[in-house]
């Protein structure tokens, strides 16, 4: 693989500051296996000094937990069911999800939402399996990492009849949305996570002019790696595989259409990070 301290960024290892928190990177990833210490090793030397890994599934979730507590203060977890795996959230794993996310390494419920459009689970089960998640992080008081695509209706209906009760909110992970949808989710009180599907001219060039309408302190920056390799990285790794060290590339861009210099991209969104996910300092 190219290491990423090699890549055409328009930031580099020794320019890098402050810290950025990548609050999306499904870690547990098989693709991850081999090398996963040098990933970590990587995103450090690119200042990403702290992540949150996604939980998608009952045993992906514990796999992430495992990870946060090999590596504390700097992993941490989610534990939820993706909507493609709802058809797996049993009563018993139900249970599990909520004992996981009460431990203190879980910052957030889910991978939790809909998604319309492989509908790899049917739509009823999935919109199910996201009230049964909701109803967790309201009785544990901790946010929801929440995912949706082609399903914005039902997404917004299911949170606005559920949103008194996350007293601790919820962020609309890898928000690839319209205006509208963005304003559905503000008023909400939603979080936005922005991936390297802005850097993508063909299917993101829309998120560019809505970076500008996002609160500093709603707007947070993630990778979710091992997908959404940046279209505009170059050179690109030979796996194809995003990582947590390309996440400087991805704030870069979003900064760019914030009309904001990168460092100050990186101190708010680090800050909204901590902040949401009641993540300590380094």
């Amino acid at each position: 693989m190219t290491n990423p301290s090699t890549a055409d960024f328009s930031l580099n290892a020794t320019t890098v500051s402050p810290e950025l928190i990548d609050i999306g990177i499904n870690l547990t990833h098989d693709s991850y296996d081999a090398d996963r210490d040098a990933v970590l090793a990587r995103a450090a030397a690119a200042g990403v000094t702290q992540m949150v890994v996604t939980g998608a599934s009952g045993d992906s979730s514990h796999k992430a937990a495992a990870l946060a507590r090999a590596h504390p203060g700097r992993l941490f977890a989610t534990s939820g069911v993706h909507p493609h795996h709802a058809t797996e959230l049993t009563t018993d794993v139900t249970q599990e999800l909520e004992l996981l996310a009460r431990q203190p390494e879980v910052v957030a419920v889910g991978e939790c939402g809909l998604d319309y459009f492989r509908d790899f689970s049917p739509r009823d089960v999935q919109r199910a399996a996201f009230v049964r998640q909701l109803e967790i992080a309201a009785r544990v008081g901790k946010p929801v990492f929440l995912h949706q695509r082609d399903a914005a209706d039902d997404f917004i209906a299911i949170l606005r009849e559920h949103r008194a009760a996350l007293a601790a909110g919820g962020v609309a992970h890898c928000f690839t949305g319209t205006a509208a949808e963005l304003v559905a989710c503000l008023d909400l009180g939603l979080a936005i996570g922005i991936t390297g599907w802005i850097n993508d001219e063909r299917r993101g060039a829309h998120l560019l002019p809505l970076m500008r309408e996002i609160p500093a302190e709603h707007l947070m920056v993630e990778t979710d790696g091992p997908y959404l390799l940046p279209r505009d990285l170059h050179p690109k790794p030979a796996s194809r595989r995003n990582e947590p060290a390309y996440l400087p590339h991805i704030a870069a861009t979003v900064a760019r259409a914030r009309g904001e210099s990168f460092e100050q991209l990186a101190r708010s969104s680090t800050r909204a990070a901590r902040r949401f996910f009641q993540i300590p300092e380094k």
